[in-house]
């Protein structure tokens, strides 16, 4: 399909948006995913562009943050292997999605979520003391997270934020950082499993992608400067629009 320009500069302003929210709290899909949807590719299209596009924020992000001093990719070998493991094997097994119960299931720990982040009294830049071995999340957790980015994924950045903050004591910012370097990861697996598809529309998704690295460059900085007063909202935000965009998927379209 060959979008009109105007199409393309609106899809564009999207990425930007969508940029900046994932950056902070993940859950830019929101704007973007239905907004591919509204410009009229097919819905396997749509996800595997919007990877595409998500593909070089999270890309940005993660940049902003190895610069800026909160993230060593080379310390994260175990988890960027196993991440990638698991988002190229969950997107192998789409078609046996328990889609159903995952749209289910989803609103409910999502809004849990939201609630923990906007109550909890660890959320802070600090780092703060672990419960687990952080090998746990490397070899179990984070291979899990991945999966279900590639299988399903709304959500994934708050399920690797909760994690990192609640059982491993990471700071907010450093959380936020390693989130965006592993939904870099889990983006990029699938991109790679989606591109052997050929479904992605590659003049959209490298349009929204441009818009996308300036969104993300922004969102990062903002986190970097600003901690938990802009990264706790906005997560909780996001948890609750996510939410909500599920409950409609379940019931609202019946």
């Amino acid at each position: 399909m060959e979008p009109e320009l105007s199409t393309l500069a609106l899809l564009a302003l999207v990425g930007l948006a969508a940029g900046f929210i994932d950056s902070i709290a993940g859950g830019g899909g929101l704007l973007s995913l239905p907004s591919l949807l509204l410009a009229g590719l097919d819905p396997v299209s749509a996800l595997a562009t919007n990877k595409l596009q998500g593909t070089f924020g999270t890309a940005s992000a993660t940049h902003t943050f190895w610069r800026k001093g909160f993230l060593k990719p080379q310390d994260h070998i175990a988890e960027i292997v196993t991440v990638f493991v698991g988002g190229a094997l969950g997107v192998a097994c789409v078609a046996y999605a328990p889609t159903k119960f995952l749209q289910a299931a989803m609103p409910i720990l999502l809004i849990a979520i939201a609630i923990y982040f906007a109550l909890s009294p660890k959320l802070r830049n600090e780092q703060g003391k672990a419960r687990l071995g952080i090998g746990f999340f490397s070899f179990a957790l984070a291979p899990l997270i991945g999966f279900y980015d590639g299988i399903f994924g709304p959500g994934t950045g708050s399920f690797f934020m909760l994690v990192l903050v609640s059982l491993f004591g990471f700071g907010i910012v450093q959380a936020t950082a390693r989130t965006k370097l592993l939904n870099f990861t889990s983006n990029f697996a699938s991109l790679i499993v989606f591109a052997l598809g050929g479904k992605i529309i590659w003049t959209i998704g490298l349009t929204m992608g441009v818009a996308q690295l300036l969104g993300g460059w922004i969102g990062a900085h903002a986190a970097i400067a600003n901690g938990a007063k802009v990264i706790r909202p906005l997560l909780v935000l996001v948890c609750i629009a996510l939410a909500a965009r599920l409950l409609w998927q379940s019931f609202g379209a019946t």
